[in-house]
């Protein structure tokens, strides 16, 4: 069986954090990540139109089989929320246009599927990406580390299984980085 290749999205209207993921249906390896840069001082229309034509670059260089967005929180201020969902929805967009499979997260839900807790810290959840992807180093930056999280989220939870990169017994639930 060939592997599925799955594009996980951490959506920002700044930076857009990338992972695409191989899996087997056991093992997850990482065939790339980054972030979609925008520039501040752009009208919105112009930054949306970066990350659409962005993310379609991915998808045309990539072919996933999936998406996996994480979804809108809540954000005290109703202005971020209102952009951030922008962004998801020029990004949605592109992966409709591509006929993918779309899996969107909240971001608790991806913390627990990488970490075994919702209320994971940034600095955890690119620990354990980095463990259940046997990497070095996590992901740079940390908005691909996001991106990378949400795709093996979409890889944890489609196989109901956990990744075989560390037993059981010896994965962290938490842990604490100084």
């Amino acid at each position: 069986m060939s592997p599925s290749l799955v594009l996980g999205i951490d959506p920002g209207t700044a930076v857009t954090g990338y992972g695409v993921v191989a899996f087997d249906g056991r093992t997850a390896t990482l065939v790339e990540c980054g972030v979609i840069r925008t520039t501040a001082k752009d009208p919105l229309p112009q930054r949306l139109l970066e990350i659409h034509e962005g993310v379609e670059e991915l998808i045309a260089r990539h072919r996933p089989d999936t998406m996996a967005v994480e979804s809108v929180f809540y954000a005290k201020n109703v202005r971020t929320t209102i952009v951030l969902g922008h962004a998801r929805g020029v990004i949605l967009l592109a992966a409709q246009k591509a006929a993918l499979t779309i899996h969107e997260y909240p971001p608790a839900e991806i913390k627990k599927a990488i970490t075994g807790t919702g209320a994971a810290t940034k600095a955890q959840v690119q620990f354990m990406v980095a463990r259940l992807l046997r990497l070095k180093t996590a992901p740079q930056p940390a908005d691909a580390a996001d991106g990378v999280a949400a795709a093996l989220c979409a890889c944890l939870t489609s196989s109901r299984a956990p990744l075989p990169a560390l037993p059981a017994a010896r994965r962290p639930l938490t842990t604490r980085l100084t």
